[in-house]
């Protein structure tokens, strides 16, 4: 009924539309921005907001990118410079654009991947799946059709969090019989390079007491042995992802900086961060507020992007999740968000890949799909079909 409604008010008067829209959409109140916590541990602190802060200068923008949204090929095509992806996947040019859809539904995977390309209009660069434990192999048989389809080619992005072994025990060799066969497994059915990580946001499981299995140098262990042994036994098209939490407690935190496995197992760096909709909740903003995100609580932080450009000046930055959580109380947030992408993408040159995160209900019930509003549909249609955002990865 209320899809009705909606059809019938988006012929009247943009006045009508507006007006009608917060009754039309219901959605999720978020309560604050901290993560949901790991089992057993105490909730982080609720971070205050301060004044995001301008990407430190690094490069130019790369000349395609556009501070509009007008029509471009719905195509995941080459650029008008003809950007291809090269050595470790890092586009020659332009932005890798990408998705995680249906996340927390049933239909992941091509079902999910095919209506997600269907409703925003464009082939996606990057499939961003998850896998868990130590029982099934990847990439699967789906993913490699996802990956290999010859009309639609795509990039995996394959994200393992091992789930039957602490972090000390996985560095000690106690998955080594799995990643074994794994490694084989991937030798016998994939040869293309793709994107890899080992247990993303490890910062929300980090027990920083000593003999917990799950320091910060538990996890850089697990990472760099994890690797190394896929690597031993003739794993060759690894590009590896380090995917950080963008939470600022947790970036302040004492043990922060030594969660990375080394410049040696990691290919990109990477982090996860979502926006809200809600006006005056911490992390209601655009763009860039999302990219360098900071807090009164912490002044020393300079935000991720800027940090990152710092900490890892070699590195190819990604940003491996993102959305807008959408809110009733204010729909039109999220094409306003979308727009502003679009406008500032530019300002970010070290941001090499942009890969949404789509969900009707995260862990909270919050809502990142951009169909939400058929505004924000539009606006993030618009939004991929910028030159920016095409890369031939043939």
């Amino acid at each position: 009924m209320r899809r009705r409604i909606h059809l019938l008010l988006a012929l009247a008067a943009v006045v009508l539309l507006v007006a009608g829209a917060g009754l039309l959409w219901s959605g999720l109140r978020e309560d604050n921005d901290a993560p949901p916590s790991a089992p057993g541990s105490t909730p982080p602190p609720r971070a205050e907001p301060g004044r995001p802060t301008r990407p430190v200068p690094d490069e130019p923008p790369p000349p395609s990118a556009s501070t509009g949204l007008g029509p471009a090929p719905v195509t995941s095509a080459p650029g008008p410079a003809g950007c291809r992806v090269g050595p470790k996947l890092v586009p020659t040019c332009n932005v890798l654009w990408g998705a995680a859809p249906g996340a927390f539904t049933a239909a992941r995977g091509a079902r999910a991947l095919a209506e997600y390309e269907e409703k925003t209009g464009r082939t996606q660069a990057v499939y961003h799946a998850y896998h868990r434990g130590m029982n099934g192999l990847f990439p699967t048989a789906e993913e490699l059709a996802i990956a290999g389809d010859p009309a639609r080619p795509r990039i995996l992005f394959l994200n393992w969090k091992p789930w039957d072994a602490s972090w000390a025990e996985i560095a000690d060799g106690a998955a080594d019989e799995y990643l074994d066969r794994l490694a084989a497994h991937i030798r016998d059915t994939y040869t293309q390079p793709f994107f890899f990580t080992v247990h993303h946001e490890p910062e929300e499981e980090v027990r920083p007491r000593r003999g917990s299995e799950y320091t910060e140098h538990d996890y850089r262990d697990m990472f760099r042995h994890v690797v190394q042994r896929l690597r031993a036994r003739g794993v060759d098209n690894l590009v590896t992802v380090m995917v950080h939490m963008a939470y600022v407690p947790y970036t302040a935190a004492p043990w922060f900086a030594g969660l990375y496995p080394g410049d040696d197992v990691v290919d990109w760096v990477a982090w996860d961060t979502y926006a809200y909709s809600e006006r005056g909740e911490y992390g209601h903003g655009d763009f860039a507020e999302l990219m360098n995100r900071v807090s009164g609580e912490e002044p020393d932080w300079p935000g991720f992007y800027n940090w990152a450009v710092a900490r890892h000046p070699s590195k190819p930055l990604m940003v491996a999740e993102w959305g807008v959580w959408a809110s009733h109380a204010n729909p039109g947030h999220q094409a306003e968000f979308y727009r502003s992408v679009g406008r500032q993408i530019g300002d970010f040159p070290r941001i090499k890949a942009l890969l949404h995160f789509d969900t009707p209900h995260d862990q909270r019930g919050r809502d990142s799909r951009p169909e939400r509003t058929s505004d924000g549909l539009a606006a993030y249609r618009d939004l991929g079909r910028l030159p920016i955002f095409q890369v031939d990865v043939r």
